[in-house]
C-alpha cells in the first residue's frame, strides 16, 4: 500500500521538472515558437531539437509501460480505446495548431507561463480554459 500523499507528490514533481524544461527549453516564450512554425520566414530550427526530446522521452516512457504490470499510482494503465484517424482527431488537431501557431502556447507551456504574471496569458489561459468547458459541455453530450 502507498501512502496516500505519494500519488499527489509524484504528480508536483512531474509538473515541477515539466514546467522547468519547458522554461529551459524556451517554450515559454510565444516569439520563439512562432518562429519555429514560421517555416517560410525567420524560421528557427532550434525547437525542433526540443521536440526531438520530448519524442525521445515519450518514446523511453512507453518502451517501459510496456514492460510493467500497472503504473504505480494507479490499478491500470488509462490508454486511449480509439486508434482511428477521424473528421473529429483532424478537426481537433487543426484547433489546436491553429491555436498554438496563433498564440505561441500549447496548453502546458501557457499553464506553466502564469506565473509569469502577464495579463495577455491569463486571458490565453482563460480562453483556453473556456473551449475545454464547452467541448466537455457540449461535443461529449453527443
Amino acid at each position: 500500500m502507498t501512502h496516500p500523499l505519494a500519488r499527489p507528490a509524484a504528480a508536483l514533481a512531474s509538473g515541477l521538472v515539466f514546467g522547468f524544461g519547458l522554461s529551459l527549453s524556451g517554450m515559454l516564450n510565444p516569439a520563439r515558437v512562432q518562429s519555429f512554425l514560421d517555416v517560410f520566414g525567420a524560421w528557427d530550427p532550434s525547437l525542433a531539437f526540443v521536440l526531438g526530446g520530448a519524442v525521445l522521452v515519450a518514446f523511453v516512457g512507453v518502451q517501459a509501460m510496456k514492460r510493467m504490470k500497472r503504473p504505480a499510482f494507479d490499478d491500470r494503465f488509462q490508454l486511449p480505446a480509439n486508434r482511428r484517424i477521424d473528421a473529429r482527431l483532424l478537426l481537433g488537431s487543426a484547433l489546436f495548431g491553429l491555436g498554438w501557431g496563433l498564440g505561441g502556447f500549447c496548453p502546458g507551456p501557457a499553464v506553466a507561463s502564469l506565473s509569469l504574471g502577464l495579463p495577455k496569458i491569463m486571458i490565453f489561459v482563460l480562453a483556453m480554459l473556456t473551449g475545454m468547458i464547452l467541448h466537455d459541455r457540449v461535443v461529449r453530450k453527443r
